[in-house]
């Protein structure tokens, strides 16, 4: 069972259209697969089929702002009130009930905060790359002390403008140095190019990126890259980049809530060589005091992009969670 099998609909939730990718028995358990930045459902290819071979509903969005679903125009269009308000309305009218949130990267820190605002609706979680975050103060003055006059990407991200006009000059070229420089191939006995020093002033992302080998790694086609730079021409990265402007109201809006909150079943999945996860191995700490934590899994070998890089033993271990909950 390959990509054929999926299917493609735009659904309305939350006063917008999302486009979703569908693949399994409609009477399946669902599984919904939201996807990190700079993705799309297409992030989940290798998923859905395994998924639904094994018997569950896999749902995968392009989440808002991505792909062929709605691009909202406004900065705080892009804050975790409508981010979860758009699943919950997603899984409802689909009719997906009793529903599995799986999230990578920035889809892990929605499906956190969908776990913590509304726990009733949450049966099951998995976060792939980003443990659970949960600063004690709002997370752009925390960067901000810690990096100081150096760049960071997440500091440069808050200013409208510089980063999606940077990001959409070339977006296939933006795609294959961002696939290329945090995957597992990549970082193999080297650091990270994104932990390199950097002056704040004058630096742009991309420059914090490595240029990828003439031939791509084996899960990375030339065909991969071509899919996601034709959807990243046409709706372009505001969407996306304003995901971390809203990172401090976000914060805001769920910090007295308690960790304990997230107390379904829940486990973790990422790669063994992922900077996110090297930066602090502080994320795998806290989510090891919730009160139903299954696990973490780190896939040796793997990047940032662990559902690509390595889909069998993601795979593997994603099942192995699903299969018990």
């Amino acid at each position: 069972m390959g990509t054929s099998n999926v299917t493609h609909r735009r659904v309305a939730t939350n006063g917008i259209e999302l486009h979703v990718a569908e693949c399994g028995p409609a009477d399946g358990r669902p599984v919904v697969l939201c996807h990190g930045f700079p993705e799309l459902w297409y992030s989940w290819r290798h998923q859905l089929p395994v998924l639904a071979a094994a018997g569950y509903r896999a749902i995968a969005p392009d989440l808002r702002g991505y792909g062929d679903s709605d691009h909202p125009d406004r900065v705080e269009d892009y804050g975790i009130g409508p981010l979860t308000a758009d699943l919950l309305g997603l899984v409802d009218a689909l009719g997906a009930n009793n529903p599995i949130f799986v999230g990578h990267d920035w889809g892990a820190l929605i499906v956190w905060d969908l776990a913590r605002l509304h726990p009733e609706r949450v049966s099951a979680m998995c976060a792939m790359s980003v443990p659970l975050f949960a600063p004690p103060a709002p997370p752009t003055e925390m960067f901000d002390r810690l990096f100081k006059d150096q760049f960071f990407y997440i500091l440069y991200f808050q200013e409208v403008g510089p980063a999606e006009e940077e990001l959409a000059r070339d977006p296939r070229v933006t795609m294959r140095r961002m696939l290329w420089s945090i995957s597992g191939a990549a970082l193999a006995g080297r650091e990270s190019p994104l932990a390199a020093p950097r002056p704040r002033e004058g630096t742009g992302f991309l420059d914090t990126l490595a240029d990828p080998p003439d031939q791509l790694p084996d899960w990375l086609t030339e065909e991969d890259v071509d899919y996601y730079a034709a959807s990243f021409r046409r709706s372009g990265f505001f969407g996306p980049v304003s995901y971390y402007r809203n990172l401090d109201a976000n914060w805001q809006g769920t910090k007295d809530i308690p960790i304990d909150t997230i107390s379904m079943p829940s486990c973790f999945i990422g790669g063994a060589l992922d900077p996110v996860i090297g930066r602090s191995r502080a994320g795998i700490k806290i989510m090891e005091e919730l009160p139903d934590f299954r696990g973490a899994t780190l896939i040796e070998g793997a990047g940032h992009w662990n559902q690509q890089e390595k889909a069998d033993e993601t795979n593997a271990a994603l099942l192995e969670f699903l299969d018990k909950v």
